[in-house]
């Protein structure tokens, strides 16, 4: 079993994004330990304008892990990807940005702007 952990705080948006695209992307069973970081000053600290910060058992940390892009090659460097789920996700995304710039909007860095 695969075993996480997620930096995060209540109200979070970006990191229930996080988790949705984790439970789609992430081959296999998993474990997802989600730590509050409001509740302690040093990860606060550490983590405060960075969350969600995504950890696997070794320590190694992914940043903006809500991006999907950043999220799939995070997983597959340990061999837990999707690989059909992420096809899927692209496929899916790839027709989002089509309709959005049918109707002015530009993609950029996955945020969406108005032409």
């Amino acid at each position: 079993m695969i075993r996480l952990r997620l930096y995060t705080t209540l109200g979070c948006h970006l990191c229930e994004q996080q988790e949705s695209l984790l439970a789609l992307l992430l081959l296999g069973e998993y474990r997802l330990e989600k730590i509050e970081i409001s509740e302690n000053e040093a990860l606060m600290e550490r983590y405060g304008i960075r969350i969600p910060v995504l950890a696997d058992e070794a320590g190694e940390e992914l940043d903006r892990g809500f991006e999907p892009p950043r999220l799939a090659a995070w997983l597959a460097v340990r061999g837990w990807l999707d690989e059909a789920a992420w096809q899927a996700l692209q496929s899916q995304l790839a027709g989002e940005s089509e309709s959005s710039e049918a109707k002015g909007a530009v993609m950029r860095n996955g945020r969406r702007y108005l032409g």
